[in-house]
Formats: C-alpha cells, sequence, structure tokens
C-alpha cells in the first residue's frame, strides 16, 4: 500500500551523504558553497530530495500498485490525472469563494494558511489524507468500471478514458466536500499538534504507544502519516524538516532535543532496534529443546529485518494472535523506551532500521554528537534485557504458545509419490479426483472453500482463512505446479486438465466426508509409490533408438520470444511447461499442429491440442485475458475438430485488447514436455503462422 516508503531508505541515505558532504562545519574549506566539490555534491543532495519534496504525488501514483485488481499501471496513471484535477477545482473554488468557506486563498502557502502547492496549483494543504483520499476513489472506480464495454461507437471512451469520465465529475462533489470540511480537520490537528507539543516526554509515550498498538489493524499509518509527511509538527513533516536541519545540527554540540525538538516523535524505530532481538532472545530461551535448532532459523533472518530494514511485521505477527498480550507489553515498553531516549535528549529520525538511522543520523552526525550516540546505544541495550526479562516471565508464567512451544508437530509434507500411495476414505479416487481431494486439502478443507471457477490452467479459489492454506512446496508434492496466493484469492496452477480437476473438485465439495483422506501412509505403501515412481523413471529413460522428430510452427505472425520473457510469472517460470510464446499482432492466432482440438476454455483464451505422438500442446491467448470473459475471442473450432498447422483457431478483437490494456504474449506450451526428448526451442525471430517452426522435439 504504501510503495512509496520503500524508495525512503536510498533516498535518506543519499540526502544523508550529501548533506554531510556540503557541511562546511564538518569538512571545513572542502565543503565551502563556492568549491567545486560543495557544486558537485549540492546537484547529487538535490536529486536525493526528490522522494520527501514530491510525497503526496508519490503515495497517489504508490497507491494503486497494490490495490488496483486489474491494470494497475493504468490504474496510476488515471490516479494522478484526477488528483491533479481535484487540486484544480480546489484552486478554482477557493479563488473564486474563498471567504465563504473561511479561507484566505491570498494567503502565502505553507505556515498557518493551510495553503501549498501540488504541480504548481496553489490548493488547499490536505497533505498525505487528499493524496490517499482521491486515490482510494480512483482505485475504487477502476475496479469497478475499468472492464465496462460501452457501445461501439463510443469504443474509444473504453478503459483509462472512461475512468477519467467519471471520476471528473466524481472530483467536482469530492473538491466540494473538502473544502467545506478540512479546514475544520485542519483546526482539529492544530489542537492535537498543541497538546502533543506542550506535553512533553507524555506526549511522545502517547504517540509511540498508539503507533504500536494500531499496526494490526493497519491503522498506525494514518497515525504517523501527518507527523512525518505533513505540517502538522514543522513545514513539511519531520522527515523533511529534519535532512534541512542536518547542516545546523552538525555544526553544533548543543544536545539534539534542544536543536530539533519537533523530532521528538519519529522514535517508533528504537524498539524495532533493541526491542526486538530482546523478543527474539526470548522466544529462543523458552522455547522446547528439540525446537530450538529450527527455531533459530527462523528468529535471526526476521530479528535482522527488523533491526536493519525497521520491517517488525514477521517479528510481530509471530506472537500477535497467539498472545495479544504480548503485544501490548510490546507497545507498552516500546512507548517506555522511547521517551527514556527522549528524557536523555535523544531525539532524531528513528522510525525506520538502522540503514535510515544511520544515513539520517548517525553518518552525518557523529562527529559533533557522538556521546548521544554512546548513550543511545547503552539505553537501548539496557531494553534489550528488559525486554528479553518481561517476555520470558509472561510467556513462562501463562504459558503463552510462542514460536517453538507449540503441541503439534512440524507438519509434514510429502513426496508425490507418498500422496498416490494415500487411500481414500469411503470411495474409490482416480488419479484427478486424488489430485482434486489433496488440492482441497490444502486450501484447508471444504470449509474454507468460498468459490472455485477455473481458467485454461489454473483452479481460482476464494477462500475464508488464507492463514491455513498451505505452502508451494505442498501443492508441487500433490501433483500441481504450484499456487499463486493474492490475499484471499488463489489460483492452483494445475495444467490443461484444469476443467476435468475442477469437475472432481466441486464433487468433493458437495460430499467431503466421502472423500476423507487417511492421514497415515504405511511403509509398504510408501515403497510401493516409489517403485511405481522409480519404474516410471525406468520407462522414460528407455534407449531412444527410433525416435523420430516433430515441429512445432507458430501460432500467429510476430515475434517470437522465450517464455520466460512473458509478463506472467506462472508462464516465465515454467510451471505450464517447456515452449515459446509469440506477441499476436494482427488478431488471428492459428493451429501450431496437426492434431485434435483436446480443450477449449469457456472464455475461448487458450486451446489444446493433442497430437498423434502424443504431444498436449496449450496455446494461450494473451495475459489475463480470461478476465474478459470470452469478449473479444471468436473460435474457429469446436473441441474435438481434427486440424492441421496454420489452420484457423480464433479471431481476437484487437482494438478491444488494446483499449482493455492486454498484453498480447501467446504462450506455446509443452505440457507433458517430460515425456519428449531433444526440444529445441527456438525464439528471438519474426515469424510466420504455420509456417515458422519455432520448437523442434523428439518422440
Amino acid at each position: 500500500m504504501f510503495t512509496p516508503v520503500l524508495l525512503f531508505s536510498f533516498a535518506g541515505v543519499m540526502v544523508g551523504i550529501g548533506t554531510l558532504c556540503t557541511t562546511e562545519a564538518v569538512l571545513g574549506s572542502l565543503a565551502a558553497p563556492t568549491s567545486m566539490w560543495y557544486l558537485v555534491w549540492n546537484v547529487i543532495l538535490q536529486g536525493a530530495w526528490c522522494v520527501f519534496n514530491q510525497l503526496p504525488l508519490l503515495f497517489v501514483v504508490g497507491l494503486p500498485i497494490g490495490l488496483a485488481n486489474k491494470q494497475a499501471a493504468r490504474c496510476c496513471m488515471e490516479a494522478l490525472v484526477l488528483y491533479l484535477t481535484f487540486h484544480y477545482f480546489v484552486n478554482t473554488i477557493l479563488s473564486q469563494w474563498g471567504g465563504v468557506f473561511g479561507v484566505d486563498f491570498s494567503a502565502e502557502i505553507g505556515g498557518s494558511s493551510g495553503l501549498t502547492m501540488i504541480a504548481n496549483i496553489k490548493t488547499m494543504d490536505m497533505g498525505m489524507f487528499g493524496a490517499l483520499l482521491v486515490s482510494g476513489i480512483v482505485i475504487f472506480l477502476h475496479n469497478k468500471f475499468f472492464d465496462t464495454d460501452l457501445p461501439e461507437w463510443l469504443g474509444s471512451f473504453n478503459g483509462s478514458t472512461f475512468i477519467f469520465m467519471i471520476g471528473f465529475f466524481v472530483m467536482l462533489p469530492v473538491a466540494l466536500l473538502s473544502v467545506v470540511i478540512w479546514p475544520n480537520i485542519q483546526h482539529g490537528m492544530q489542537v492535537f499538534q498543541n497538546f502533543v507539543m506542550t506535553s512533553g516526554s507524555f506526549g511522545v509515550w502517547v504517540f509511540i504507544f498508539l503507533e504500536r498498538l494500531l499496526i494490526p489493524f493497519g491503522l498506525h499509518h494514518l497515525m504517523y502519516s501527518p507527523f512525518y509527511y505533513d505540517n502538522l509538527v514543522c513545514p513539511g513533516g519531520i522527515y523533511s524538516y529534519w535532512a534541512t536541519q542536518l547542516p545546523a545540527l552538525a555544526s553544533s554540540t548543543a544536545s539534539l532535543k534542544s536543536l530539533c525538538p519537533q523530532a521528538s516523535f519519529t522514535a517508533t524505530g528504537f524498539s524495532k532496534l533493541f526491542g526486538c532481538p530482546g523478543i527474539a532472545l526470548a522466544f529462543y530461551v523458552t522455547a522446547k529443546p528439540e525446537k530450538k535448532t529450527q527455531l533459530k532459523g527462523l528468529l535471526i533472518p526476521i530479528t535482522l529485518t527488523a533491526i536493519v530494514c525497521g520491517v517488525t511485521e514477521p517479528i510481530e505477527f509471530t506472537f500477535l494472535f497467539i498472545a495479544p498480550v504480548l503485544f501490548v507489553v510490546h507497545a507498552f515498553l516500546a512507548a517506555c523506551l522511547s521517551t527514556t531516549m527522549n528524557l536523555f535528549g535523544i531525539v532524531g529520525v528513528f522510525s525506520g532500521g538502522l540503514i535510515e538511522m544511520s544515513s539520517l543520523n548517525f553518518i552525518p552526525l557523529m562527529n559533533s554528537h557522538w556521546k548521544e550516540y554512546l548513550l543511545l546505544l547503552v539505553i537501548g541495550l539496557v531494553y534489550t534485557g528488559i525486554y528479553f526479562v518481561v517476555f520470558r516471565f509472561l510467556i513462562l508464567k501463562f504459558d503463552f504458545k510462542t514460536p517453538g512451544r507449540e503441541e503439534s508437530d512440524e507438519t509434514k509434507f510429502y513426496s508425490k509419490a507418498e500422496f498416490r500411495a494415500r487411500q481414500a476414505g469411503n470411495v474409490e479416487m482416480d488419479k484427478k479426483t486424488m489430485l482434486a481431494a489433496m488440492i482441497m486439502e490444502g486450501l484447508g478443507g471444504a470449509d474454507n472453500i468460498v468459490d472455485v471457477t477455473n481458467c485454461a490452467t489454473r483452479l481460482r479459489i476464494n477462500v475464508k482463512d488464507e492463514t491455513v492454506v498451505k505452502d508451494d512446496a505442498y501443492f508441487k508434492g500433490v501433483g500441481s505446479h504450484g499456487i499463486s496466493k493474492n490475499g484471499k484469492a488463489m489460483q492452483v496452477i494445475v495444467g490443461m486438465s484444469v476443467p476435468s480437476v475442477r469437475e472432481k473438485f466441486e464433487n468433493i465439495m458437495a460430499n467431503p466426508s466421502a472423500y476423507a483422506l487417511n492421514t497415515e501412509i504405511s511403509e509398504a505403501q510408501k515403497e510401493q509409490a516409489a517403485d511405481t515412481g522409480k519404474n516410471t523413471e525406468e520407462n522414460i529413460e528407455s534407449d531412444d533408438s527410433g525416435l523420430q522428430q516433430y515441429e512445432i510452427k507458430s501460432a500467429a505472425n510476430g515475434e517470437v520470444i522465450p517464455v520466460s520473457d512473458v509478463p506472467d510469472e506462472v508462464f516465465a517460470g515454467g510451471a505450464l511447461g517447456e515452449g515459446v510464446a509469440v506477441i499476436v499482432t494482427d488478431g488471428k492466432v492459428y493451429a501450431p499442429v496437426d492434431g485434435e482440438i483436446s480443450m477449449i476454455a469457456d472464455t475461448l483464451h487458450a486451446f489444446g491440442i493433442s497430437t498423434e505422438d502424443g504431444l498436449e500442446l496449450l496455446v494461450h491467448i494473451g495475459i489475463n485475458t480470461v478476465e474478459l470473459e470470452g469478449k473479444g475471442f471468436t473460435a474457429k473450432v469446436q473441441e474435438g475438430d481434427k486440424v492441421r498447422a496454420g489452420q484457423l483457431l480464433c479471431e481476437v478483437d484487437m482494438k478491444l485488447m488494446k483499449a482493455k490494456g492486454y498484453k498480447m504474449h501467446t504462450p506455446m506450451l509443452m505440457t507433458n514436455a517430460d515425456e519428449c526428448r531433444d526440444i529445441q526451442l527456438i525464439p528471438d525471430k519474426y515469424a510466420k503462422a504455420g509456417k515458422t517452426t519455432v520448437i523442434t522435439y523428439r518422440k
């Protein structure tokens, strides 16, 4: 959601280094404003300021990256244009009727005027809230209306243009409501600002405690963003203001708190640097002896992540839901730690991890404030010990099942051969039914399934609780090609047999108890399954004399590329088989081989072809075109038809594809490539449909 935050580490490093290299108090005459050294580094420094100077615009563009359900790049553009449109509306309303809303629009921007400049537009300063509000509205419109099909005569208004049309008129009332409501909110912000600013260290304690406590609800961003990136406490937000003050801070040996008291609130990182190691150590010490080795492998990387990068969710969420009271204690201790630092005069931009802290504090200021940073280390290590003692006591006292203390054993993953050896509880299961049953088990069972659909190669399942869904290794182990997760939406990659697997899946959904799986596997069953797998491998590795070479032609006119270059991780990763892809340009897709049409997707975007030599070939037209539900595709063949290489399979409405923003990379995949020999892929050329050879193999 907050993608621009990912840029802060590097931007902060460059601001810190640039400030250090242009501070005359640190480098002497070398950094004099007229020296070439200063002039060169000043160019670098001003470029580094980009992220911090343009935060609202970056957040407007960044939000759709994580929240748009489709065509995220187009949604980013829509959000930017409509955000600027919104501010043009606000600008005009206030320039004409500012007095009506209690806003003096003739005042200078900044300070207490409540005005600012966004992309050279004088407007009301709504900071990050305004950016997230407008971007959120645009994302909603995009997700709901982007695929709307307009009449043919309005075809040029499809896609992003349609979202801009709707958003244009939506922004009018939003702008009007903003000029009515926001001035009152600004007044409320000033009241809260006065409270925290006049409450001294107690105000810091309240701020840090609430910020940590809101993490489980995802609301901590709303707590700290106005302080860090807006004008609530100081002009431009603490991050920006602190960076501008670095030269003055570096040239003084007075306490940091006396020099820049506004930076008291960017203290959320102390618990990341010193608290998380104490928590991790308490988990390790209280773990069962037989689990300590495994737990150490978990704790070391997530603790380092918290310390170095400032990302605490991995370690905090290991105990948040198991023992919520420990999280409250964590928030309490974090507030106490930050307040103690504040009482000793230690302030600064300490909200991220060690990298960010170093770039904005230790590197530029160590020369003049090393005593404070030495004291910071001492206080921090004392609190590491406090964290350890408190957490260890509470875990043992109340027997919290923190990592390493669980009653259940580690989840066991079986090999494909072992899974094939499992027997049904009440009914005989064929291979596809067994696969469907194992997939359902990995998804948390029938009770966890909301609905199931499929595209040409994947089962698409929405689940109630994504936390119980097993990992990719499990799904590969049971015979699928893996799983792709996006929140509660799961895609299990099955291959061209997905329609029949879905049918089996739905049969099991209707009567799950009849398909209950035994969890115990006898040694004899394992050996039998292993022998079966071994025999199969031996058969595959038999003498290859007498094999015949076959060719696969291009399925369309266009550029042929390696499948690894296809902009879809499932295809690019080879999960569905080996092959190449052709970028369709003229809207016509042809059969690449002689054979029988074994499958046509309900949405008409994918075709399966079986050849006489037993090859199973998948032709998947475009990327994510399943979302069109068949619109824009006209099939020229039916399932069971015999086709010849070069015969037309499907016509595609390229105008619609372009308007909707779909990429026309069309993979041609050998889904049973493991049964073929000497496969040669021949990409990197312009091919003619049905004529140019793009794959050869022997069978």
